[in-house]
């Protein structure tokens, strides 16, 4: 009798330790990682990038199963435009008629549903953006050290109006369209 309650327990325990042991969390390689964006206007669209700050990638052996994001705003920049043009407008979307980055140096993502398996990924997380939280939902794929996500956002739901015809008329071709285009690759 104590041997079979001493195997079931090491069972248990086993079980246990097993079940822990195929957590495991991926540092994002910052450097090695891009973030890409466009924004669009009605004349056209300006191209750009994003620093990542740090990053994790969850994963329940190979299967993602959370993530956790931090993105430098003070590193925005325009790579469609050279000299003053560049100057003025990255500074501009440092503004608080945009990201007000003095104040709101870093937005965050964090993973609060993932689903799918192998390579395919549905994602919901929490966007933090000038200190406003939103949800939002995105595919992601996952290769063996890599992972890559391309969605819209919305900039109004995180109180970025600056040019958006749904807030001020007769912008005409001066108004900027409230979805911009984020293109995420990342290395871990």
């Amino acid at each position: 009798m104590k041997n079979t309650l001493k195997s079931a327990m090491l069972l248990v325990l086993a079980i246990t330790f097993a079940s822990f042991a195929t957590l495991k969390t991926q540092k994002v390689d910052v450097k090695a990682s891009q973030i890409t964006w466009t924004g669009h206007k009605v004349t056209g669209q300006h191209d750009g990038t994003l620093t990542l700050k740090d990053g994790t990638l969850e994963f329940n052996d190979k299967q993602l199963v959370g993530g956790e994001f931090t993105m430098d705003m003070t590193s925005i920049n325009t790579t469609d435009l050279e000299g003053k043009s560049k100057a003025k407008l990255d500074g501009h979307l440092k503004s608080d008629d945009f990201f007000g980055t003095e104040k709101y140096p870093t937005a965050t993502l964090k993973f609060t549903e993932v689903k799918g398996q192998g390579t395919d990924y549905t994602v919901t997380g929490d966007l933090t953006v000038k200190g406003i939280t939103k949800p939002i939902t995105f595919n992601m794929t996952v290769a063996e050290d890599s992972a890559k996500a391309s969605f819209k956002i919305d900039r109004t739901k995180y109180g970025i109006r600056y040019g958006s015809a749904s807030f001020f008329d007769d912008l005409q071709d001066k108004a900027i369209y409230n979805e911009f285009d984020v293109n995420v690759s990342l290395k871990f």
